[in-house]
């Protein structure tokens, strides 16, 4: 039986402007996006049966259809026609439902993985678009760069090259949905948006964009989020916010060992989880 094992790395928003609510339901967004290298584990191994099925074991992740990784897998089946099936096991290291995007990366390392295991030769655009249907960030993790994106997510340019930026991770364990916070977002009119640099040097260059619009519904419902947003600049971070809809927030540091040490003194014995990595 072929089989293939990819790793899934995790994504921080450095910047997040929603524009605009969509007659579709959806909104316009305007996001800088960055991979990390948190990643999750896939092993897709093709079988005979025509089946699919899905093994995770992590708690609020289904097994099943309702997993977005599951639905990539029947995508990318029934573009072959083979009669194949896929058995996909999943090691989760990134928090579920963190805004971190660990379900995209998922779908989207399936979608990539089977494209090469069943040969069909399909090119990154196109996974991009059968990528989109199934969540809009998912495209980010095929583009695989550090990019602008815009619409709901599927307008993806390259970013100028950033410096590499050591990123503390911390999820305080509240439950935040997503679908809630942009129902309660209150867009306001926009002026012009602000300007992106055309380079970054430095990590300071970087927290000059530092922005997230959801912040604005999320923070107030849970304070904690802003709590650990100010201990990590006491503790030496050049920046920190909310990665997407939250509730994890992260810090950029200079180089490891403050980032190792931040982590150690806001996490302490607190349950919550916390890693330090590093921009992809």
């Amino acid at each position: 039986m072929k089989s293939l094992t990819l790793k899934a790395p995790a994504k921080v928003n450095y910047l997040l402007d929603v524009i605009r609510r969509r007659p579709d339901g959806y909104h316009d967004l305007r996001m800088v996006m960055q991979r990390v290298n948190l990643c999750d584990e896939i092993t897709i191994t093709l079988t005979g049966n025509g089946g699919i099925a899905v093994n995770c074991g992590k708690e609020g992740v289904p097994d099943g259809p309702g997993n977005i990784a599951w639905k990539a897998a029947r995508v990318m089946l029934d573009l072959a026609g083979s009669g194949q099936g896929a058995e996909i096991a999943i090691t989760k290291n990134i928090p579920v439902a963190a805004g971190l995007g660990g379900g995209s990366s998922d779908a989207a390392s399936v979608l990539m993985g089977m494209n090469d295991l069943l040969g069909l030769g399909l090119s990154d655009r196109r996974l991009m678009e059968i990528g989109v249907k199934l969540g809009a960030d998912v495209p980010f993790f095929i583009f695989k760069k550090t990019a602008l994106a815009e619409g709901i997510g599927e307008q993806l340019c390259a970013m100028p090259a950033m410096p590499p930026v050591w990123v503390l991770l911390v999820n305080p364990g509240v439950h935040v949905s997503t679908a809630w916070v942009y129902r309660n977002l209150q867009l306001t009119n926009r002026g012009g948006l602000a300007k992106l640099p055309h380079f970054y040097g430095t990590v300071d260059d970087i927290c000059s964009i530092l922005s997230n619009d959801l912040e604005s519904v999320t923070i107030p419902a849970f304070p904690v989020i802003a709590e650990i947003k100010a201990a990590m600049l006491r503790l030496g971070a050049a920046g920190a916010m909310m990665s997407g809809s939250g509730p994890t927030v992260f810090g950029l540091f200079r180089d490891r060992e403050g980032a190792e040490r931040a982590r150690e003194t806001l996490v302490g014995d607190s349950g919550w989880f916390a890693a330090a990595v590093k921009t992809l």
